[in-house]
């Protein structure tokens, strides 16, 4: 079993996901590819004290960059979409 820590690899704060917590209370995470739904779940109501309503996860392919002459592809990411209950709350920054 993997750690709990290495589930979840860094929260994702963009402005849609900014409006996505306002409005539904819905928290995006950049997870570990081999991760499921329910280590997503555990994971984050271990490390943020909070009720886990929903997961919902999408994987990111892999996409062709240039670098210089050469082009590479870079590497998928997993992303979850957490949902918590009424009244709770995840704060990336705090005293911010």
């Amino acid at each position: 079993m993997t750690k709990l820590v290495d589930i979840l690899v860094k929260p994702l704060i963009t402005e849609k996901s900014s409006l996505e917590s306002e409005t539904n209370n819905r928290f995006g995470f950049v997870v570990a590819l081999s991760s499921n739904k329910n280590q997503i779940k555990e994971a984050v109501e271990k490390l943020y004290a909070v009720k886990v309503l929903n997961v919902k996860t999408s994987i990111t392919p892999g996409r062709m960059k240039r670098f210089g002459a050469h082009t590479k592809k870079t590497s998928k990411t997993k992303k979850a979409f957490v949902q918590l209950a009424e009244g709770q709350k995840i704060e990336f920054f705090k005293g911010v």
